[in-house]
């Protein structure tokens, strides 16, 4: 059947919804087809319930993309600002955790997610949820849309589509790669996927020491030959997780390695110096249990000698010390794949869609936004920042 939409929107995910309001502002019409029994499922989870809706220092170093330029174009149309200052006029005020994660006040997402169905119905935007689309096929005047919904297979044609299905994870919040597949349908190039901001897996005789230290969590600094990044690790029971390690997952690639500062902005050396001088006679195990849990204490005692005092600690062992605490080497095994990472990286190459508008330069009228283009934020509200952005230029083209 003809619709009388100016366009359909494939997925109501943050960078849907998004559209669809920002398209309603303009006095179009759009109809939001998602296949989950209700919209912004991702966002609901995210932030452990609370939502981290942005984050205030984004810029395009925030993100990983076979061309670190094209998300300039879309996060300076969609600023930081314009974000706070939409959710601020529908009374989320945020409020700034760490690293500038803002998180709503209420710390609850549903409260973000209510302000997009309220928007959508004020603004007379349709949503059909339960929605399993099959195919969208290229027509004259525009595009054809198959869905399926309580078992019935209903066609509709729209003069635009706006693909926002979003990208791997969480195949149980309803992800698929239905985005993918109809860029590929339309010959599109597409950047190869793996599972971002992902816990790292540890395998073989390693294995048994990082379980037994499962639960610990401390302050490090985490890099490869690429990048570093300072926040929290924890210790697993099939290897690591904490945010540093989410951070450095996106840029790990199989059989590298990562290095651990245990202990950041101190050295462990001249620590160790200024307290022999005066206390020569302290274990080192008394010494370390300022900065470490007695469990710590114990796993690492395989490594170095923390049953000598510091009066006795020879060269070599003071090598070894510093190298524990600070480089410490990881090689993880894999990751914990897409039902566990944040975000999927890679996807459509970018080079396949115009930066101003994120239409598709071999099919008008076709869109793609959020995370199924290759533009892959860290972690902290950067991936919504870009799902905004991404919502605000598809609604001023179509």
């Amino acid at each position: 059947m003809q619709s009388d939409f100016d366009a359909v929107i494939i997925g109501g995910g943050a960078c849907g919804l998004m559209c669809a309001v920002q398209a309603g502002y303009l006095g179009k019409r759009t109809l939001i087809l998602e296949k989950n029994n209700q919209v912004g499922a991702k966002i609901l989870i995210s932030g452990g319930g609370r939502c981290n809706y942005t984050n205030l220092y984004t810029t395009d170093q925030n993100f990983i993309s076979n061309n670190p330029h094209f998300s300039k174009s879309a996060l300076s149309q969609w600023t930081v600002e314009d974000s706070i200052s939409f959710f601020e006029t529908y009374g989320i005020i945020g409020q700034e955790k760490t690293l500038g994660q803002l998180f709503p006040e209420s710390n609850k997402a549903k409260d973000i997610v209510n302000i997009f169905i309220d928007l959508c119905e004020q603004l007379e935007q349709e949503i059909t949820l339960n929605a399993d689309v099959k195919s969208v096929l290229q027509i004259t005047d525009g595009f054809e849309i198959n869905y399926e919904l309580n078992g019935k297979l209903i066609k509709i044609t729209s003069p635009k589509v706006v693909m926002a299905s979003g990208g791997l994870p969480i195949s149980k919040m309803g992800a698929t790669d239905f985005s993918l597949k109809i860029a590929k349908q339309f010959g599109l190039k597409i950047h190869q996927t793996a599972p971002a901001l992902v816990p790292l897996t540890i395998t073989g005789k390693e294995e048994a020491w990082y379980a037994s230290l499962s639960g610990n969590s401390m302050k490090a600094i985490v890099s490869n030959d690429e990048i570093s990044f300072e926040e929290n690790i924890l210790f697993t029971h099939w290897g690591l997780s904490g945010p540093a390690i989410l951070q450095i997952s996106s840029y790990w690639k199989p059989g590298t390695q990562i290095e651990i500062d245990l202990l950041p902005h101190q050295n462990i050396i001249e620590l160790i110096e200024s307290e022999r001088n005066t206390n020569g006679k302290k274990m080192l195990s008394n010494f370390l249990n300022q900065f470490y849990t007695k469990k710590f204490m114990d796993a690492i005692a395989a490594f170095i000698p923390i049953s000598k005092n510091l009066a006795s600690l020879t060269k070599e062992d003071i090598i070894a010390i510093e190298n524990f605490i600070h480089h410490f080497k990881v090689k993880p095994a894999g990751d914990k794949g897409y039902d566990k990472a944040e975000v999927m990286r890679g996807g459509i190459d970018t080079n396949e869609l115009s930066s101003k508008t994120l239409e598709a330069k071999k099919t008008g009228g076709l869109y793609f936004g959020g995370e199924c283009v290759d533009v892959t934020g860290w972690l902290g509200g950067y991936n919504f920042q870009w799902a905004w952005a991404c919502g605000f230029v598809i609604a001023q083209n179509i």
